[in-house]
């Protein structure tokens, strides 16, 4: 047993997110939404390197000295894997250990709205989740692709970095591949997808214009196509896909992504009004025919307008989400007032 699975079993009893590992500082969890410093004394720069280094394979270790980053996965039998990110800083080494739930979590179990059910019941185009660090993409993903592999006999590739929710075989064929791990990069592995036969592809994160491009280019060919960016609403996501793009290209792939989306589903978490945990609200843009058009014709700027008015077709705006979790005595309307100012054309300027 590594030292520091004590401070993983101490997360998962209670409920905490988040371990931070720094020099200087004791163990920090993230509770809720809070960081919270643990009753210790503070690790030395070699007692926080040590404990690090010690779930590290040999090559992880020579991957981080050579890189001074390392992005990994670490499984803890019996309890939980972590995401785990390793950095040097100006104290030394320092890590983030992110928690995954052995439990494959349900669409049910996560409260997603039935928009998002429907949204996602179709073969072929591009869905974005959308979202900060740690609002919970991944986890909404892994319960999407959770609810395919229960209804459909299809083959599912997932390109991710690293893997976090292992799928075990339901009714679909599924294959998880790891970026360093199994291919050198998102796109070359998307690449090679071409050529395996997938019916779905998870790309854990679109970083790059050659990525975004063989994404949109899967979802144009016939697949279905989930992506994650890092936007804070599902308005400006459309936008965010197009600036990847060189000027002269913009053009083409607005035509591309006008025909291809599917939908954009951004979330936020929120600290709990009522009780202990946190809360998703949501903002979901349908790509009906008239904010095609709006893509098309670059008037991206109306989009929020044709969320107002497109209710009824499955769209859902931040500000109705969360005015109903506030009306529902569920997030402190102090903090979704905070929230909504933040997302605000004044607070984007700001």
């Amino acid at each position: 047993m590594a030292k520091i699975d004590a401070l993983f079993d101490f997360m998962r009893d209670n409920e905490a997110s988040d371990c931070h590992i720094s020099p200087q500082y004791p163990p920090m969890v993230r509770l809720h939404g809070d960081i919270i410093s643990l009753n210790a004394p503070p690790l030395t720069a070699d007692q926080a390197g040590a404990l690090i280094y010690e779930i590290l394979t040999p090559e992880q270790i020579k991957e981080f000295e050579e890189r001074w980053e390392l992005d990994c996965a670490y499984d803890y039998k019996g309890v939980a894997r972590f995401r785990v990110n390793v950095c040097r800083e100006n104290r030394g080494v320092s890590a983030v250990f992110r928690i995954i739930p052995q439990e494959m979590p349900t669409m049910e179990q996560l409260g997603l709205p039935d928009n998002i059910k429907k949204l996602v019941d179709v073969h072929k185009g591009l869905i974005l989740v959308t979202g900060p660090t740690g609002s919970g993409k991944s986890t909404t993903l892994a319960s999407i692709i959770n609810d395919i592999n229960m209804k459909r006999r299809t083959h599912i590739i997932t390109i991710e970095d690293p893997i976090e929710f292992v799928h075990k075989h339901k009714k679909s064929l599924i294959h998880q591949r790891e970026v360093h791990n199994h291919s050198k990069s998102f796109a070359a592995a998307l690449k090679s997808a071409f050529r395996e036969g997938p019916d779905i592809i998870l790309v854990g994160e679109m970083r790059d214009l050659e990525t975004v491009s063989l994404a949109m280019t899967a979802a144009e060919t016939g697949h279905l196509v989930f992506g994650t960016l890092h936007t804070n609403s599902a308005s400006k996501t459309i936008d965010r896909l197009i600036d990847v793009f060189p000027s002269d290209e913009q053009a083409q792939i607005r035509t591309m992504l006008a025909e291809s989306l599917r939908g954009v589903v951004a979330q936020s978490l929120f600290k709990r009004f009522d009780k202990k945990g946190r809360i998703a609200a949501f903002d979901i843009l349908i790509n009906t025919k008239g904010v095609s058009n709006l893509i098309r014709e670059a008037k991206t700027f109306q989009i929020p307008s044709a969320m107002q008015t497109g209710k009824g077709e499955g769209m859902l705006t931040f500000e109705d989400s969360i005015n109903k979790l506030v009306k529902d005595g569920k997030v402190n309307p102090e903090d979704a007032k905070t929230f909504l100012g933040s997302i605000s054309p004044l607070g984007d300027a700001a």
